[in-house]
Order: C-alpha cells, then structure tokens, then sequence
C-alpha cells in the first residue's frame, strides 16, 4: 500500500479556504509524484530483473566457455607430449642410422 499524507480535519474543509485549498493542492501534487515514483521503481525493479537474467546466462556462458578452454588446453598437451615422443623415436632413428653408416664407413 503506498504511502498516503492525512491532513488535520481542521484543513480537510472544502468551503473555500485558501490554506486547505493548498493543502489539498500540495497533497495533490505529493499524491502524483509518489505515483510517479512507484512507478519508475516498478521499471527499475524490471529493469534489473532483466539484467540480472542476463548475468546469470553471461555466467553460465563464461562457465563453459572456461571448460572449453580447459579441455582444449589438455587436448593440447596431449598432443604436444604425443610430437615430442615421436621426435624422440625419429631422433633415436636417426642416431642408429648415424652410427650404421659410421660403423659401414670405418669397415670398409
């Protein structure tokens, strides 16, 4: 319920006084701009509603975007450790083949 102003029953008279006739003016106007007030917290109050729907998908987002992330980065390793051991099996090939064609050169 939205707050209301009383006035004194003494101003409350409609028998043409100027005092409560800018009572009932002045009650007038709060009355109006109280309403207008509810008004913009009612918007406001939406407002941030939608906003907040729109945090919790962009978290939801950045959330799976992270395990994304995570798995390419130990798919990435994966891959990086299965290069260097085939480099290291060609590397080991490649000194056996070395050391073959020294041993050939020397017998000869």
């Amino acid at each position: 319920m939205p707050p209301t102003i009383v006035l004194p029953r003494a101003t409350q008279r409609r028998d043409g006084h100027p005092a409560a006739e800018n009572l009932e003016k002045r009650n007038e106007e709060l009355e109006k701009e109280l309403k207008r007030s509810l008004e913009r917290e009612e918007r406001m109050k939406e407002e941030l509603e939608r906003l907040w729907k729109r945090l919790m998908v962009a978290e939801e987002a950045e959330e799976r975007l992270c395990n994304q992330l995570g798995e390419l980065e130990a798919e990435a390793v994966n891959h990086a450790r299965e290069y260097r051991a085939h480099i290291t099996v060609l590397m080991e090939q490649l000194s056996v083949a070395h050391k073959l064609l020294q041993d050939a050169s020397i017998n000869v």
